[in-house]
């Protein structure tokens, strides 16, 4: 019985939930055989090896959910697969529930953890309130498993790779054009997070905000009303009816830390808040908080920052 991970790549380069996916099956059980699917050069499909995969099945074009259902159910049967990975993405989210039907095999989606000894797997309940302890009774199990849940480990190992051609039925859904977010760090892969809500005032505010994030290696993000009045683009709204994250790394600036927002946030390894108001809801999630005049504290941050840099060169 092996495990197979569903890995998106993307012009040449393998998405890192893909390679953390590797990781996760790894410590599922073995053999693990990571099904690459979209464009990869070979020496990203080889490297996949080192963090733990076995096998590499290379699906060298791009996929929409039913053909990945097509791709992944007949991996899981040439492959033997007890185990069925996916990240919890937007990729994970349209594929695995598709999957889990088709194969009549149990699913969770958003796993905290690898399964237990006893074969249990956490996830969040009720927007981050509560963890559930949950058990798939099914032979073939899916997990979707949350973003930095066991991170990036090389092992060293090896994998041969191989072309993989299954058969891709012809579907009713057509792929009529493909966006490309701009910027440097997607939001869903991003350690290091820096965001900020309408206590910066206005978007001609912003530039300390990208300064901050830019000194360390971080993406950028904002709340549902700055994003709803057009300061930034939607793609950066994080929250519950936005992008969920879990970043090491979480700074969050002039944001007051309602319900809808830390249900987006709160699974973050380390949440820092700088607010002026120190009755801000937020400071009640955070490890680490400042109060005070965001337009004072950011430019010392930012100037702390590369000076710490600096010091390590």
């Amino acid at each position: 019985m092996s495990v197979i991970v569903f890995v998106e790549a993307n012009k040449g380069l393998i998405k890192k939930n893909g390679i953390e996916g590797v990781v996760y099956g790894k410590r599922t059980a073995s053999p693990v055989v990571a099904i690459v699917c979209g464009e990869a050069s070979a020496d990203q499909l080889v490297q996949l090896g080192e963090y733990g995969a076995d096998k590499v099945l290379h699906v060298n074009q791009a996929v929409t959910a039913p053909s990945a259902v097509d791709i992944m159910s007949q991996a899981a049967e040439q492959e033997n697969a007890k185990w069925i990975i996916f990240p919890f993405d937007n990729t994970g989210r349209a594929i695995a529930p598709r999957l889990s039907a088709r194969l009549k095999a149990g699913l969770v989606s958003g796993a905290l953890g690898v399964p237990e000894a006893d074969g249990t797997i956490k996830k969040n309940v009720f927007s981050g309130k509560a963890i559930a302890a949950v058990t798939i009774q099914t032979d073939q199990k899916i997990i979707a498993f949350s973003p930095n849940s066991v991170g990036l480990q090389r092992i060293g190992g090896s994998a041969t790779v191989e072309t993989y051609s299954p058969v891709i039925k012809s579907s009713s859904i057509n792929n009529i054009e493909t966006r490309q977010l701009e910027g440097d760090i997607p939001l869903p892969e991003a350690d290091l997070v820096v965001s900020a809500g309408r206590g910066m005032k206005g978007p001609e505010n912003w530039g300390m905000v990208e300064a901050l994030a830019k000194s360390l290696g971080a993406a950028t993000a904002c709340s549902r009303p700055v994003a709803d009045a057009h300061w930034r683009p939607h793609h950066e709204h994080v929250g519950q009816t936005g992008v969920a994250i879990r970043p090491n790394l979480y700074i969050a600036i002039g944001i007051s830390g309602a319900i809808q927002h830390l249900a987006g946030v709160n699974q973050s390894k380390v949440i820092v808040v700088v607010n002026n108001d120190p009755e801000a809801p937020f400071f009640k999630a955070a490890d680490y908080g400042v109060v005070g005049d965001a337009f004072q504290i950011l430019p010392r941050l930012i100037d702390a920052v590369k000076k710490f840099k600096s010091s390590q060169n």
